[in-house]
């Protein structure tokens, strides 16, 4: 197998997962993120229902490669109760999902016929 090129990483998404439950937690977690990050990642929707991939309702956190290790320590240490699911975007979306998923928290089965699959 040939090694991808780690260049090939044009940026990073965290989904944050949540449910009905969790909704404000998640909107309290979003708020925090926001201001320990500004200007170091772009906030995405807050979907209150499963989009694309996501079996979850979730929201996006999508920043460069030079801030991974400052953004995923944090969450990793912040996550509180919600799932976090990280992929990298090199240009091949089912691979990033599929093959290069990094999780926070429990993981959960991709709805992967969204991405062609």
């Amino acid at each position: 197998m040939n090694d991808v090129a780690m260049d090939r990483v044009a940026s990073w998404h965290a989904h944050v997962y949540f449910d009905a439950a969790g909704r404000d937690a998640a909107q309290a977690l979003r708020e925090r993120v926001i201001a320990q990050f500004e200007g170091k990642m772009e906030m995405g929707r807050f979907h209150e229902r499963p989009v694309g991939p996501h079996p979850q309702w979730s929201y996006q956190i999508a920043f460069a490669p030079a801030h991974f290790a400052e953004i995923t320590t944090w969450l990793t240490l912040n996550h509180g109760v919600l799932d976090v699911f990280m992929h990298p975007n090199t240009g091949d979306s089912l691979r990033d999902h599929r093959d290069c998923a990094v999780w926070i928290g429990r993981s959960y089965t991709l709805n992967l016929k969204a991405l062609g699959a």
